[in-house]
């Protein structure tokens, strides 16, 4: 394995925009939940008129379709990430608005049979329900409760119950009965992660920001050390994230 300072070094200069892991092959590992999402989402896609994808990164998930709605839209409210979904998506025919998170969305009443997200900050389920057409359709995989939390607490500490209870799949359930929604389907499942070398860390929270908020080399260089020496000493670190199916009707 490489030294300290050069991963180190390394990661810090990596691109990180988009929603791209691909930079991480060989370095990281993480399980795939076992319904298949973008199966999933390549399927609805094909059976429906109109769709809107929220929150779509730098719009790769969506791309990895086969055909698009003859009205198909991704919404992103990150600007780099905007612009790099407009040029992966706009050639396979979607349109992409820049909304930010929790704004409203500028569409009409009913406008889309399908409205699909992988990993949502948060899902607007009063909004989703409002542009769905009746019958329609949401689709997403949401990222679960305590995802990621044992490499998270290296950084931060212990967290406590108010943050383990958050991303509770009942919980949102129960918002998106309350928006008008009828849950169909909700399954949530526990996947291991892998990470071979601490430029992986590194790589990691630059660009899932949320998890370490304020995360820089130089804040956390002995945290970053002393988990690069595990690393060395004990081999890959494990964690595990959650993720979540959620498939809802609108009545």
């Amino acid at each position: 394995m490489r030294d300290y300072d050069d991963l180190v070094s390394e990661a810090a200069a990596a691109d990180v925009d988009g929603w791209d892991f691909s930079w991480l092959a060989g370095r990281a590992t993480e399980e795939r939940p076992s319904w298949g999402y973008a199966s999933r989402l390549g399927a609805a896609l094909r059976g429906a008129r109109s769709a809107l994808d929220l929150q779509t990164g730098g719009g790769e998930v969506l791309a990895t379709a086969a055909r698009f709605p003859q009205v198909m839209v991704a919404t992103e409210g990150w600007p780099p990430n905007a612009a790099r979904a407009t040029a992966l998506l706009h050639p396979l025919g979607c349109a992409v608005v820049t909304v930010d998170d929790g704004a409203p969305l500028p569409f009409a009443d009913g406008a889309f049979e399908l409205v699909t997200s992988r990993h949502p900050v948060a899902p607007p389920w009063a909004e989703i329900a409002r542009v769905l057409a009746p019958g329609g359709r949401y689709l997403a995989q949401h990222v679960g409760p305590a995802s990621a939390f044992e490499l998270i607490e290296v950084f931060l500490g212990p967290l406590g119950e108010d943050h383990r209870r958050g991303r509770d799949p009942f919980a949102e359930a129960a918002e998106a009965r309350a928006a008008g929604l009828e849950v169909t389907e909700l399954r949530t499942e526990r996947l291991r992660i892998e990470i071979a070398d601490v430029g992986a860390v590194v790589y990691l929270l630059r660009k899932l920001v949320w998890w370490v908020p304020g995360f820089t080399v130089e804040r956390y260089a002995a945290e970053l050390r002393a988990l690069d020496a595990r690393i060395r000493h004990d081999g890959p670190f494990v964690a595990h994230s959650s993720r979540t199916l959620v498939v809802a009707v609108r009545a």
